[in-house]
């Protein structure tokens, strides 16, 4: 390229963007003109070159600071140069590539991971006041275990697992792309570094086996379908001598014959009969822990709706109780005998006498 462009105009960036911006910016033009994304292609090249070299500089406090004050020249007397090559100028951030693309730069530090354990999932039913009061469960996991014969060597007794002839020990392969040197796991030893001559008989090698494992599972009180456990270290080991992984308990929680569950509420329909409604009455409510007495009012309607406060189901974060909401269903009486009927109806027409009475009084005088 003749002429360099500004930095910040190659980064389409602010002079006034943060290291944050930068980075962001420069990760899109990186993704977007990597080599190893355009083969042959010549101006994606220099276009990931110059985005390189801009965002090197910017990056740099100092180095930001002479290009502010005097532009591409400030920075020919100082350790960067235009003719620095890339191994150098990528020393000192090579582990954004390694994050990023899954290779490190020429210069990057690279290296061995350790990584964690894996997780496991476990799905749990609970009855319905299982999960409103909480409860304590012994279950049984299945997972692999490091092997209690060759403690996760993978060798039989007695003998050593040998560096790899492949990788030389490394667990990854390195081949030359452009700029940058491309690692790869090493296909022979799975990225150990380490092949093993005399397996163990118990795991064939592998440094593990399957177990099956007690874990006592505590259920907090309020949990209720979807909600999910942690229990940390609970999962398989790492092989690598990172952290175990967890376990995540899964909630299914029954429903009820009686209540029905809304967030930390209860709500449960009770019949009364039609004379129950009219003239009022005291009846027996079953709560969450046990019976409560209800005073129904005369003239109660269908639908009508009584809150006990406090007899629903506890928060998980202030274990503050809702409330239980009755709600009233009028039962319509079946079966009438004759005389049940007639008095019934002569109820009927006593109602209209006195709606037409009222109308009669409505309508005097006018």
């Amino acid at each position: 390229m003749s002429e360099k462009r500004d930095y910040y105009e190659v980064l389409g960036v602010s002079r006034d963007a943060t290291k944050d911006d930068l980075k962001a910016k420069y990760r899109k033009l990186a993704i977007k003109f990597h080599p190893d994304k355009n083969p042959g292609d010549k101006e994606a090249e220099e276009k990931f070159k110059e985005a390189s070299e801009a965002y090197s500089v910017l990056a740099d406090d100092q180095k930001r600071q002479l290009y502010n004050q005097f532009g591409h020249k400030g920075l020919e007397g100082s350790n960067f140069s235009n003719s620095m090559n890339f191994e150098e100028m990528f020393s000192g951030f090579g582990n954004i590539f390694e994050d990023f693309f899954g290779f490190t730069s020429s210069g990057g530090r690279g290296g061995k991971r350790v990584q964690r354990g894996s997780d496991l999932r476990y799905d749990m039913t609970l009855e319905f006041m299982e999960a409103a009061f909480g409860v304590e469960k012994e279950i049984d996991i299945v997972k692999y275990d490091i092997c209690d014969t060759c403690h996760g060597s993978g060798c039989k007794d007695g003998t050593q697992p040998e560096t790899c002839a492949q990788c030389h020990g490394s667990g990854q392969f390195v081949q030359s792309q452009g700029f940058f040197k491309v690692k790869t796991t090493c296909p022979y030893c799975r990225g150990k570094g380490k092949s093993i001559p005399n397996p163990c008989s118990k795991c064939v090698g592998s440094g593990r086996m399957q177990v099956s494992k007690k874990v006592v599972v505590k259920v907090p009180g309020g949990v209720d379908t979807g909600a999910k456990l942690r229990l940390t270290g609970e999962g398989e080991p790492s092989m690598s001598g990172g952290p175990s992984g967890d376990l995540y308990v899964f909630i299914q929680a029954k429903p009820h014959k009686f209540f029905k569950r809304e967030g930390t509420d209860v709500i449960c329909v009770v019949d009364i009969s039609f004379i129950q409604a009219a003239l009022g009455d005291e009846i027996t409510i079953q709560t969450l822990d046990n019976e409560k007495s209800l005073k129904i009012p005369k003239g109660t309607q269908y639908g009508e709706t009584f809150r006990f406060k406090g007899e629903g189901i506890p928060s998980l974060r202030s274990g503050r109780r809702g409330d239980q909401i009755i709600q009233v269903s009028i039962k319509t009486p079946t079966g009438l005998s004759k005389k049940q009927e007639k008095l019934l109806q002569e109820f009927d027409r006593l109602n209209e006498d006195k709606i037409s009475n009222k109308l009669r009084n409505l309508f005097k005088g006018m």
